[in-house]
């Protein structure tokens, strides 16, 4: 066990992350975790899923009237644009070359984003509390993150997989709180007819951002798009910490969810608050997404039965930031 745990946590968590620890795995000194796996033959297995060209992109809108946070994570703010300058004069000629520029404020986990393996750290050693690969949480300072930052992950392009848990289980949205577990994602990958390869992005689809009512999108039973952010918040359907052990087995690069949280919340155990950030990212090294919206991506699959496709979801070059906002496309 890497990490010191107290003595409240479940004898079960230690077990498992026993079995699913990553860190030594890709050398003492390893800040990318499971985006070791995404290599040349994942990358090239994505380019062979594309058979038509059509590109899907998967991030939520930016702007203080779309954005999704509703105040329950103090600071983390909605996008806000601002204009510095409107139609200014470059030259000493007024009609000739004028400037138009914007600033966007906004927190990098305020919409669709990744988690760098910084963002979540545990542990009641006398060491004090560790991130992935046994790097100290001190490290993180008001400077920001000098190790496992997500500015250490240049590019994040490999093959995606959509495992569509709502429609495997014949349901236009998972129900409020249902906990994903191993057996829904390997029905998942029995309707998409999929062998999950090392190196892969598991993209897993619960329906839930049908309460988001964006453009184009139909309302929940047939009814009129109805925005509803509480609903999409809490309680959300999520991945279970058995999952984690799925994810481990199939060596999985990454994973993203259509849902705030990505795990199943109210968490499983009130022992264990957000077990599975802690086992994704501290144990295992495995960069986790949320907020992605993966609807019309997931009809398009169930409409020919092509449920892989290749993948560009590289963050911005942020150093030393704990996440990175991300405009993901999936091109088929």
């Amino acid at each position: 066990m890497p990490v010191p745990v107290p003595d409240s946590v479940p004898k079960s968590f230690v077990e498992l992350v026993e079995r699913v620890t990553n860190w030594g795995r890709w050398g003492p000194d390893d800040e990318l975790g499971t985006l070791n796996l995404v290599d040349g033959a994942a990358r090239l297995r994505g380019v062979a899923s594309v058979v038509d060209g059509t590109a899907f992109p998967l991030g939520l809108p930016l702007s203080a009237d779309e954005g999704i946070q509703m105040g329950f994570i103090p600071g983390r703010v909605n996008p806000s644009r601002t204009m510095i300058c409107v139609n200014e004069p470059l030259s000493d000629d007024p009609e000739w070359i004028a400037s138009s520029e914007d600033v966007v404020t906004m927190a990098t986990q305020c919409a669709t984003h990744w988690d760098s393996l910084a963002h979540v750290s545990y542990g009641a050693g006398p060491d004090g509390p560790r991130l992935y690969n046994g790097y100290p949480a001190s490290s993180t300072t008001g400077d920001g993150a000098s190790r496992l930052g997500i500015g250490t992950v240049s590019t994040l392009v490999s093959r995606g997989v959509l495992l569509d848990v709502a429609r495997t289980l014949g349901q236009e949205l998972l129900p409020p709180g249902y906990p994903i577990t191993p057996a829904d994602l390997d029905a998942a990958c029995a309707l998409g007819r999929i062998e999950v390869a090392p190196g892969d992005v598991v993209l897993v689809r619960t329906g839930q951002a049908a309460h988001l009512a964006l453009p184009g999108r139909p309302g929940i039973g047939g009814g009129a798009p109805v925005r509803d952010l509480v609903a999409y918040t809490w309680p959300t359907p999520g991945l279970t910490l058995a999952t984690t052990e799925w994810f481990h087995r199939h060596d999985v690069a990454a994973v993203a969810t259509d849902t705030m949280v990505l795990e199943v919340y109210p968490c499983e155990d009130e022992a264990l608050y957000l077990p599975v950030h802690l086992v994704h990212l501290v144990e295992m090294g495995l960069t986790q997404g949320q907020n992605w919206f993966l609807d019309d991506l997931a009809d398009a699959c169930a409409a020919d039965g092509r449920y892989t496709f290749l993948l560009d979801a590289t963050p911005l070059p942020l150093t030393h930031a704990l996440g990175s906002p991300v405009n993901p496309i999936a091109l088929r």
